[in-house]
């Protein structure tokens, strides 16, 4: 499934928000133990703000082309409330008290945030496997890197746990992962996106960037963002 169609389904009232929240989370239990590719569910709160979309969409009141689809955001990037580890045991609970931009812009769309996916500690790395939560495995074979640092976001797409997920790319860390994890990554022109509320690596290669199953949806969550 596609961004895309979800959010057909959910225009035309086929499915709801609370359906794909919950079909999400059973995904994230049945794959993840393998993968280990979040650090934080956050069902608690994706079930909260799918219960109040569903309500909007009731009304045809869409709030953005993401309304209601649940989307993984790396853990290198603050959500108001969710824990943001940034993959260290330095930040391990740590709770911003404010969302990054990009996460306002994709919760502005409708986008329903169902956790934090793991990455290689401070997003240090190509590999994904150095992260204190531990390694993030491949989707298609765990004896094989995700690649990284974006290793949870390519390993979430990759294993149909999320349709969506977003990453950051300093030297390939969204690139690396999405080429190991059989989805679509891609770093934006420098300062298309707001980093505001993103750890910094290296501010001036710093970029984030989307991570999905198709071109198409690779888009329209680069337009979201």
């Amino acid at each position: 499934m596609t961004l895309t169609s979800f959010f057909q389904q959910i225009k035309a009232g086929e499915v709801s928000s609370v359906e794909l929240v919950e079909a999400s989370l059973d995904k994230i239990a049945e794959r993840d133990p393998a993968c280990n590719a979040f650090i934080t569910v956050a069902a608690k709160e994706a079930r909260q703000a799918a219960v109040k979309l569903d309500k909007e969409a009731e009304k045809k009141n869409f709030k953005g082309q993401l309304h209601g689809i649940p989307i993984a955001i790396k853990d290198m990037i603050n959500t108001h409330g969710i824990r943001t580890t940034m993959g260290s045991k330095v930040y391990e609970n740590h709770y911003p008290e404010m969302n990054a931009e990009v996460v306002n812009r994709l919760e502005e769309a409708g986008a329903v945030i169902i956790g934090k996916t793991n990455t290689h500690e401070f997003a240090y790395g190509p590999t994904g496997d150095r992260s204190f939560f531990g390694t993030c495995h491949n989707p298609y074979n765990p004896q094989k890197i995700t690649g990284g640092s974006s290793s949870g976001s390519g390993a979430a797409v990759g294993a149909g746990m999320v349709a969506g997920a977003i990453g950051t790319d300093t030297g390939g860390s969204v690139r690396i992962p999405a080429s190991a994890c059989g989805v679509v990554g891609m770093k934006p022109t420098f300062g298309l996106v707001s980093k505001v509320g993103a750890f910094p690596l290296a501010y001036t290669l710093d970029h984030i960037g989307p991570m999905t199953n198709t071109i198409r949806d690779n888009a329209l969550l680069l337009n979201v963002m």
